[in-house]
């Protein structure tokens, strides 16, 4: 009756003749033996080992409690049942035995039978006790992988892999229940015998049609009822359509035979997939043989926590897909805000993705190594899509003010037709004179000179209209003299209709026409200036994940410059991050080249180009990525994206 498979037994004891009799004992059944003279060398020697079971022979009561306390107290010893051998043991010093973690009492004289037969029964149960706490080992080992697993497809691959593994199963399949469809859809297959590996990371596509939900179909019957099913032998089994398997088998010559098939629960207790394992294997002989009740336990077991790690992971990807779509649903509402900029945000995103890539790129050390991670390229997405949400409080006239009289609408109607009320006063006025003329008798030449005057100030009131009108676009600096033809003009008055003096122009409409450059004036340029602060403020209330806290920074950012001069705080320096500086570039060229913006011309892009660089010369941008931004094409790259890709679809998870 050999017990050399079974681990050591450690035999402590104070002198050489109780270990040589003990040793002679064991060895003659055929356990292994670990020699220990004294409580010291025991200790040591369960470190150094870590034998199945600790033989105390002959040590006093007390010393033998001790050695008991020591050897549970450290992590080899704390499940090693412990035997203890006396000549005779009060029972004062059994109980003290027995509390510092003794399993077993014999007294001296011991028969040899009985000494190897309490020995044996301790190591099946301390084999019993190890394979359980192994199965517990790797099964938190498992599940704490499968929570960490992020990756929805290959976190079903794993779920299969383990399932498999700890089955010794030769066949595994995945599928995910869809209750709106009835059917079940196939997620994972594999064979190992056959050399199948489909579906997950690793494996080929599944063309496969899904299995509706009819009982009489094995992993249909799980679903729908959320049993176990575990069958010996599916060319024997009853009450279960096993034709899908006859066929795959008459087919490859594979031989379906014993199935363990478990439902995969989420946290309310749902079903969402099933587990279907085939043929089990003998780990000795690799015949195939019924999935044992131990197995379908562990099986289970893996199935709760594969199915919790999988709601967690769609969670996650669902959650993802709605920031996503949140995200765009404000981007697009900031675009669509105004129909001059639609599109901007888009283009300024994918702008500033090309030049984070061109960094990652670089092969000089312009940028001293630096290289974006995935989440930190991610980071960068987010933020484009999100640097112009500020304008959402940006009232729309002010952001597509075209013109200087521009408001809900282009007030140099409503002076247009102010001078053509003029004019008519004027006529009207210059009838009545003639009228007054006629009567009294006045020769000709008198009439003739009043439709003289009347031209003459009909032509003077057009120049000046004229002149309204030009320099109402705001494409030209208004000079000096300019601004003081302007003032001439709202000096002038007319008679309206009832006979009331009105000025030709009003004082709002002199403040609008008097900017000297563009069509804002100073307190619409600081409304619109302020979309940055209050993009950054806005981004600030969402709770982005730490992967994604710098989007408020950065978004809020882009129109600051190094130099200072920048808006909203002024920053300067290494006080703008990389991804800030790599926004305003791709914001500033998208503004300087867009075709679409009511108050300027598009540039050419050589001549937005020369505007980047005066702008390095005036120390407002980073002059390493302005020179990146030319030398890798990022202009050149959008082109030949927009001829290809939708009119809105940047993803932040791309």
């Amino acid at each position: 009756m050999g017990e050399r498979s079974s681990p050591p037994v450690l035999v402590a004891a104070p002198d050489e003749a109780r270990l040589a009799e003990t040793e002679h004992a064991l060895q003659s059944s055929g356990f292994e033996t670990i020699l220990a003279a004294g409580p010291g060398q025991a200790v040591a020697a369960l470190d150094a080992r870590h034998p199945g079971l600790v033989l105390i022979d002959g040590l006093p009561g007390a010393a033998a409690a001790d050695l008991c306390a020591q050897i549970k107290a450290r992590p080899a010893g704390r499940a090693t049942p412990v035997i203890v051998l006396s000549d005779e043991l009060p029972v004062s010093d059994r109980v003290s035995a027995i509390d510092a973690g003794a399993d077993d009492f014999l007294i001296h004289p011991v028969p040899a039978t009985e000494l190897t037969a309490r020995v044996r029964s301790l190591l099946r149960v301390k084999a019993e006790h190890d394979a359980t706490a192994e199965d517990v080992r790797r099964l938190t080992e498992i599940g704490i992988a499968l929570s960490a697993e992020r990756d929805l497809n290959r976190l079903l691959e794993r779920i299969v892999d383990e399932a498999r593994s700890i089955n010794n199963a030769d066949a595994g399949t995945l599928y995910r229940a869809d209750w709106d469809a009835r059917v079940l859809n196939f997620a994972i297959l594999q064979n190992e015998s056959m050399g199948t590996r489909m579906g997950g990371v690793r494996g080929d596509r599944i063309d496969l049609p899904p299995v509706a939900l009819d009982p009489s179909n094995v992993s249909a019957y799980v679903a729908l009822t959320g049993e176990i099913v575990n069958i010996p032998d599916v060319y024997e089994a009853e009450g279960f359509d096993f034709s899908g398997p006859r066929r795959y088998d008459a087919v490859t010559g594979y031989r379906s035979r014993s199935m363990l098939v478990v439902p995969m629960r989420n946290h309310e207790d749902e079903v969402i997939g099933v587990l279907q394992l085939i043929n089990a294997q003998d780990p000795r002989t690799g015949a195939v043989v019924p999935f044992p009740p131990e197995d379908v336990a562990r099986t289970r077991a893996l199935a709760s926590q594969a199915g919790i790690a999988l709601t967690n992971a769609q969670l996650i990807q669902d959650l993802e897909a709605f920031v996503d779509g949140l995200i765009h649903v404000m981007a697009r509402a900031v675009d669509e805000k105004s129909k001059y900029t639609a599109g901007h945000i888009q283009r300024v995103t994918r702008l500033s993705e090309f030049l984070a890539e061109a960094v990652n790129g670089c092969a000089d050390e312009r940028f001293e190594g630096r290289r974006f991670t995935t989440d930190e390229l991610k980071e960068i997405r987010v933020a484009g899509l999100l640097h112009d949400v500020g304008k959402i409080v940006v009232p729309e006239h002010v952001v597509d003010k075209a013109t200087k009289l521009q408001c809900v609408y282009d007030r140099i109607q409503v002076v247009r037709a102010r001078f053509s009320l003029a004019r008519r006063g004027m006529e009207t006025a210059a009838l009545r004179r003639k009228l007054a003329l006629v009567q009294s008798g006045a020769p000709p030449e008198a009439l003739a000179a009043v439709d003289e005057e009347l031209e003459a100030a009909v032509r003077s009131l057009l120049v000046d209209l004229a002149f309204v009108e030009a320099i109402n676009p705001g494409g030209e600096f208004m000079a000096p003299d300019k601004l003081e033809r302007l003032r001439g003009i709202a000096a002038r008055t007319y008679v309206d209709d009832e006979g009331v003096t009105q000025p030709l122009l009003t004082e709002d409409e002199v403040e609008n026409l008097s900017i000297p450059k563009g069509t804002l004036l100073p307190r619409e340029f600081q409304i619109v200036r302020n979309h940055a602060r209050v993009s950054s403020t806005l981004l600030s209330e969402i709770p982005f994940s730490r992967k994604m806290r710098g989007v408020p920074v950065y978004a809020g950012d882009h129109h600051e410059a190094l130099d200072g001069s920048g808006y909203p705080d002024g920053k300067k320096g290494d006080e703008i991050a990389l991804q800030a500086r790599i926004l305003a570039i791709a914001d500033i060229y998208d503004a300087l080249t867009s075709s679409d913006r009511p108050y300027k011309k598009a540039f050419p892009r050589e001549v937005a180009f020369r505007i980047l660089r005066e702008d390095v010369q005036r120390g407002k941008i980073d002059p390493r990525l302005v020179e990146l931004f030319i030398s890798a094409d990022c202009a050149g790259r959008l082109d030949q994206e927009e001829k290809t890709r939708p009119t809105y679809g940047v993803s932040i998870r791309a």
